[in-house]
């Protein structure tokens, strides 16, 4: 049985709860951040477009730099590889959009397939941030009381498929998970929170990024994410950032409100 998670932290505690052997040979992790970035192209190889948005997301001063692009096309293509073999499919997820969106991609490529899907869930199903957590999140000496898989009915099946194609064709800047379902928004409202914490005087950027990673419910902003919107923001002449780059290319960074 295939498991699948999103990113290498959760697959640190599902590699601790399924055993390393079969961690070796069926856990399979998939880093991309689907709650963010265009998604016209993620199912076709080279996936041009949605490499490209992580070549802008990643920072200039952080080497070296992924190739995205092979990565991305080679989940494409596996993904697109599913049905066509024998073994069954376990998505592991919590409160994660990106999970969730995982989640709905399998299930459309399992879409008219006989292949069993499983789930096992982690979260509370309320993505706010009091109340979110992801697999990662979960202490790996604790995960395992989590490893209760169920399979996920045709019904289901079908609306998570459904929910994809939906997130595809609408091809948003930002997928939101709310009430079982996927909301698309472009940059506005994550931008204002990020104003909303600047002032007129300098200050730490990661102090403002912090804020809007830990105001944003729905998704989780990364701190990757956090610093392209302020360097989106900054080429808009909404803000001017200062400083030298430092740890992770913004560690050493100030911001502050341009009058």
């Amino acid at each position: 049985m295939w498991h699948l998670v999103c990113g290498d932290v959760a697959a640190e505690g599902v590699t601790r709860v399924i055993g390393e052997d079969v961690a070796a040979r069926a856990l399979r992790v998939l880093r991309d951040d689907l709650a963010v970035g265009p998604l016209v192209d993620v199912e076709t190889p080279p996936c041009t477009v949605r490499a490209q948005f992580w070549l802008d997301v990643w920072p200039s001063a952080v080497t070296p730099r992924p190739d995205f692009g092979t990565g991305l096309s080679v989940d494409a293509d596996w993904l697109a590889a599913l049905s066509q073999q024998d073994q069954p499919v376990t998505v592991w997820q919590a409160d994660s959009c990106s999970e969730q969106l995982l989640l709905a991609r399998v299930a459309a490529a399992l879409e008219g397939s006989d292949l069993p899907l499983w789930e096992i869930s982690c979260g509370t199903g309320d993505s706010s941030v009091p109340q979110r957590c992801a697999v990662g999140m979960i202490a790996p000496a604790a995960l395992g009381a989590y490893y209760q898989p169920h399979q996920v009915e045709p019904g289901r099946k079908a609306q998570l498929a459904a929910q994809w194609r939906s997130a595809l064709a609408a091809n948003a800047a930002i997928r939101r998970w709310r009430d079982g379902d996927f909301h698309s928004e472009d940059h506005q409202v994550v931008d204002a929170i990020f104003l909303a914490a600047c002032t007129p005087d300098w200050q730490p950027l990661p102090r403002v990024m912090a804020e809007l990673m830990a105001s944003t419910d729905g998704f989780f902003v990364t701190d990757y994410f956090a610093f392209w919107r302020a360097r989106e923001l900054a080429a808009l002449r909404r803000i001017e950032l200062g400083g030298n780059a430092g740890q992770h290319g913004y560690g050493g960074l100030t911001v502050r409100l341009i009058p």
